[in-house]
C-alpha cells in the first residue's frame, strides 16, 4: 500500500531528474485506493473541525497535490521525449519507464509531430494539394452522433461547440445550415 511519503518521494525523484522515472506497476490502483481510503476515513470523522479531522484533510489535500504535480512533470517530460524521438529515435530504456496511458500519448504525439513535419516538407515542396481535408467549423445547434464517410462515429455535438470535420461532412452540414464554416483558406 503506498502512503503520503511514498507519493512525496516518488515526485522529489522526478522532479530532480532528467529522465522519467520508473513508478511501480500498480502505482495508479495504489493511489487510489489510497486517496478513497483517506476521504472514507474523512467521512467517519464526527467532529469534522477536530485537530485531527483538520490534520488528515490537509494530509489528502498535500497528497492530491503532489500526485497532481507528479503527472505534470511527467506529462512534460513525455512531451519532450516525443519531441525528441520524433527527431532522432527513442531510447528503448525511456519507454519502459512510461505507464500504460502514457505511451499512448506518447505514441499520440509522436505520430503527430511526424505527421506535421511531413506536412511541413510536402508545403515546403509543394506536394500538398491546395485543399485542405478538413475545416473548423462550429455548430448552430445540436447534432446527434452520427457516422462518418468511413463508418466511425463523430459527435454528438452541442450547439456552439468547434469541431474540425472531413470537408465532405462540413458541406453536407452545412446545407442543413447546422454549421457555420470558422477557417477557411
Amino acid at each position: 500500500m503506498i502512503t503520503f511519503n511514498d507519493l512525496y518521494e516518488a515526485l522529489r525523484k522526478e522532479k530532480y531528474s532528467e529522465q522519467l522515472q520508473l513508478l511501480p506497476k500498480k502505482f495508479l490502483a495504489e493511489v487510489a485506493e489510497y486517496f478513497k481510503e483517506k476521504r472514507e476515513f474523512l467521512d467517519k470523522e464526527d467532529d469534522s473541525f477536530s485537530e485531527m479531522a483538520i490534520k488528515n484533510k490537509k494530509k489528502l489535500e498535500n497528497a492530491m497535490s503532489s500526485f497532481r504535480d507528479l503527472i505534470r512533470l511527467r506529462k512534460k517530460k513525455i512531451l519532450n521525449l516525443a519531441f525528441v524521438a520524433s527527431e532522432v529515435g527513442i531510447s528503448k530504456k525511456d519507454f519502459e519507464n512510461l505507464m500504460s496511458f502514457e505511451k499512448e500519448l506518447f505514441e499520440i504525439v509522436v505520430k503527430s509531430l511526424e505527421k506535421a513535419e511531413k506536412n511541413l516538407g510536402e508545403g515546403m515542396s509543394g506536394t500538398k494539394n491546395d485543399e485542405m481535408k478538413y475545416k473548423l467549423v462550429r455548430f448552430l445547434e445540436d447534432v446527434p452522433e452520427f457516422l462518418d464517410l468511413n463508418g466511425g462515429d463523430v459527435g454528438p455535438f452541442e450547439k456552439g461547440e468547434i469541431a474540425n470535420l472531413d470537408n465532405e461532412i462540413v458541406e453536407i452540414l452545412e446545407k442543413d445550415k447546422r454549421v457555420e464554416i470558422l477557417e477557411e483558406d
